[in-house]
């Protein structure tokens, strides 16, 4: 299958090959702003296509292009206004074109005032058309943000990361200034389906891992603030893969007055989901669709509209399984025969209008108000027999490998009727006003929650026919069924909670850009941030602030950055939730102080550009929520409260690895840890530790508390790269590849009531690569009628997910013997897949 996958490829690509056989000319000249200074690292590109360049430390660049064809030329830098210019060139001509650009400062008050990206905060700008040729399962920008130094993430089925040891949740996601909501009830990568993000319509992306300014919110970890593209002219795409499919169109009216942005997604995953060592019937299906709207009143007056919904199915009628595990010493086999099926639905919903009104170039005024809706259902009936045995690895035996015999033969049941019901209402105003060296932004904020949970779930292991935990024989009383206690379940979550609560933020901030005698600057930015949670009716306020200075060195661009301050995460409903379905009263916002030293060091190396990006950062926490984690399903300890810390470097050497294409290598240190209030194990006169569970009250001699240990998300070591290439002399062949490395996560022991890690999963480690022909681009000539004429660029990609096809654990099913001793069987993630994926844009 996969000799013929390649084949298929390579006879695609032999087929187009006169794409590439087109003679050329150049373009070259100078950039530079309005007072003639050069830009270093502006961008000269053609958009849709592979052909670009950026300007050396003196403003110059040469371009070769197709000779022949009417191309369009983008001259742009963060800060700048983009200038466009079409060039027609002879075979071998060389055309000189200098180009001035405009800054941005003064009248766009929706940018940040700076100049040449000097911010306070630590925004990474990146680019969405990185995304389309990027080598991922999940195929959206999330998979490129996984990338960046301080994120981690071990499981490629699912879109969800952490930053800087929080969790899933501690991540905002803005798209348009709108606020987008993860998934509540799934709890494992493959029932995910799509994230909210369409990389086919974004024009703009900005991540920052942490000391972000208050117009972002209160969460403490991160924040993604996506823009959708502002449609000029009509354009579309459409990709085809083994793993879905995707469309969008856009266009704009003659006078522009009114835009439009729409996409539409299909996903798949059946082919790489049985793959996976639990065989059965997959029927993973992943549906959505979204629209942006813009019509301009007047050159004051603007209404858009964002509407989204999606449809995400999953079942499974599981058939059997098995995993090999263990040691050297202790090699087991645990095989599984299923019966039952599992089906999941999750159906989501959002609509905002937003009004803008733009009196000047200084004052920008908006009214936003959203709807989000959803309803997400999780049935499962499922009984497992298992037989654990263990392996023969005598060397040189017959059955070397094979189990020896079955000692233990058990059965656990699964049962789940959950629904989840949400409703968010969200009215917002925001204003950016620009004076002088200053810009002001404000921000005021009601929402209304309406949740209805129900949970009915419940987990029974049984070995050889026995309940576990079991009595013990009652010899000579067989019948007496009195001395027998009730069935005994291993976990059990059962409750119907309704909330409706409101909830009222807002914000104000200031920035300054100062300029310095030696022609250097700085840019100083504070602001004040208060939250009214309205479930425990308390009021938080949150202070930051950040500094950014340039200095003026000669040959060297250097920016350096500090910023904190205090971050208040109010609980949205899964937090206050307790273990055994309830709601917990006293609840209250987790707090985090933090504070981000940063630095920008931009640098030439085989005379390309190049930037080193270094943070260092500390976080405290206190009125922190433990949790525990068991594949991307979070379950919050929400009755106790701990105090924590993370601290860590992040550093990202971002350039020109390949003359021409950007790649990136990025590498994190961190710690962090937790202390539980309350928290404790049992140990016996002899010091011993017992079992929380099952052991006998004369026992216990003493409890100890746990003190400080590391949380969930701990991950000493995190490496990742994002690599490209091409050949030189064929420059429509590319190579696309990520790299990904992590040292273990914590495991929870799982067997007491609080959190504690009782070990680690495996290093996690992952390549994914992708082969890439571009067949058709802009300078492309067909006969008339041909339809492919309406193409502007073509491209077939061969990819290869899991190169190394390296057992990647996500998880543990736990199993017992009829001693009552538990295993932990290692639920591993998808091994090595190949994909063809189509590209057309239009």
């Amino acid at each position: 299958m996969r000799k013929h996958l390649l084949l298929i490829a390579l006879l695609l690509s032999t087929c187009f090959a006169f794409a590439q056989q087109k003679q050329t000319g150049m373009i070259y000249g100078k950039v530079t702003d309005e007072k003639k200074t050069p830009i270093d690292l502006a961008n000269v590109a053609v958009p849709g296509s592979t052909f670009g360049v950026t300007t050396n430390a003196r403003g110059y660049y040469e371009l070769t292009l197709p000779c022949d064809s009417t191309w369009e030329i983008v001259f742009s830098y963060i800060g700048y206004e983009q200038k466009k210019e079409f060039i027609n060139l002879k075979s071998d001509e060389k055309r000189k074109l200098d180009i001035i650009l405009t800054s941005t400062a003064q009248n766009l008050p929706d940018a940040v005032i700076s100049d040449r990206a000097v911010d306070a905060s630590s925004l990474t700008r990146l680019d969405a058309k990185q995304v389309t040729l990027l080598p991922s399962m999940g195929g959206g920008i999330e998979n490129l943000i996984k990338t960046l130094p301080g994120v981690t993430s071990n499981n490629e089925m699912s879109s969800q990361y952490t930053v800087r040891g929080g969790n899933f949740d501690e991540n905002l996601i803005y798209v348009n200034g709108i606020e987008i909501y993860r998934p509540f009830l799934v709890g494992s990568g493959q029932q995910e389906g799509l994230s909210f993000v369409n990389s086919s319509l974004v024009s703009n992306i900005e991540f920052s891992a942490g000391g972000f300014s208050v117009e972002y919110g209160d969460k403490m970890s991160s924040v993604l603030d996506v823009t959708y593209k502002r449609p000029r002219e009509t354009a579309g795409s459409l990709t085809l893969s083994m793993l879905g499919a995707e469309a969008h169109v856009e266009g704009a009216t003659k006078n522009e007055k009114f835009s439009y942005l729409v996409g539409a997604r299909y996903k798949n995953t059946a082919l790489a989901l049985s793959l996976m060592d639990t065989k059965g019937s997959y029927h993973p299906n992943f549906a959505d669709a979204q629209a942006l709207l813009n019509y301009n009143f007047n050159a004051k007056w603007e209404l858009s509209f964002l509407g989204y919904y999606s449809k995400n199915q999953y079942a499974l009628r599981p058939e059997s399984g098995e995993t090999d595990f263990g040691t050297i010493n202790q090699a087991m086999r645990l095989k599984i025969n299923f019966d039952g099926k599992e089906t999941d639905d999750y159906t989501t919903g959002l609509g905002a209008m937003t009004l803008t009104y733009k009196p000047n170039n200084n004052l920008n005024l908006k009214l936003i108000a959203s709807a989000y809706s959803t309803y997400e259902t999780e049935t499962y009936d499922i009984t497992g027999w298992y037989f654990l045995g263990e392996r023969d690895l005598s060397l040189g035996s017959e059955t070397s490998g094979e189990v020896m015999v079955y000692n233990d033969v058990g059965k656990h049941i699964k049962h789940a009727r959950n629904a989840f019901y949400a409703q968010v209402y969200n009215f917002d105003h925001k204003g950016t006003y620009a004076f002088g060296n200053s810009l002001m932004k404000w921000g005021l904020r009601f929402q209304h929650q309406e949740v209805d949970d129900i949970v009915d779930e419940w987990q029974m292991i049984d070995s050889a026919g026995y309940s576990l935990p079991h009595p013990h024989d009652s010899i000579g009383n067989p019948q007496n069924l009195n001395l027998l206690p009730d069935l005994d379940v291993n976990t059990t979550y059962k409750s119907h909670n309704l909330l409706s609560i409101n909830n009222l933020d807002g914000f104000v901030q200031n920035s300054w850009t100062i300029p310095c005698n030696d022609d250097g600057e700085f840019v100083i930015t504070g602001g004040l941030r208060a939250n009214y949670w309205g479930y425990n009716k308390k009021v938080y306020v949150s202070p930051r602030a950040g500094i950014a200075y340039r200095p003026s060195l000669e040959g060297q661009e250097l920016v350096y950055r500090l910023s904190g301050g205090v971050y208040h995460q109010t609980p949205f409903y899964r937090e206050i939730r307790k273990r055994d379905g309830t709601l917990f009263a006293d609840s209250k916002a987790q707090r985090s102080y933090q504070i981000v030293l940063g630095n920008d060091f931009k640098f030439r190396a085989w005379n390309r550009p190049f930037i080193l990006t270094s943070e260092a950062y500390f976080k405290y926490f206190t009125h922190v929520i433990p949790y525990d984690i068991d594949n991307v399903k979070i379950r919050y300890y929400a009755d106790q409260s701990a105090k924590a810390y993370a601290t860590g470097i992040d550093l990202k050497v971002n350039g020109e690895f390949v003359k021409g294409i950007d790649s990136w290598a990025s590498l994190s240190l961190m710690k962090t840890q937790e202390d539980i209030q309350g928290d404790y194990y049992l140990v016996d006169s002899e010091g011993k530790k017992l079992p929380f569970y099952n052991h006998s009250d004369a026992a216990v001699a003493d409890t100890i508390a746990l003190g400080w240990h590391d949380r969930p998300s701990n991950q000493l070591l995190s490496f990742s790269l994002f690599f490209q290439d091409y050949i030189p002399m064929a420059p429509t062949w590319h190579v696309n590849m990520t790299l990904t490395f992590g040292t273990g996560l914590p495991v929870n022991a799982n067997n007491s009531d609080f959190y504690y890690p009782a070990g680690k999963f495996n290093t996690y480690r992952r390549v994914d690569i992708g082969f890439s022909k571009q067949l058709i681009y802009e300078g492309s000539s067909f006969k008339k009628g041909n339809p492919l004429n309406y193409v502007k660029n073509m491209f077939v990609s061969f990819e290869v997910f899991n190169l190394l096809n390296i057992n990647n654990t996500i998880s543990y099913t736990w199993v017992k013997n009829t001693d009552n001793k538990s295993y932990g069987v290692p639920n591993y993630l998808t091994p090595r897949y190949i994909n063809l994926k189509l590209v057309m844009e239009f």
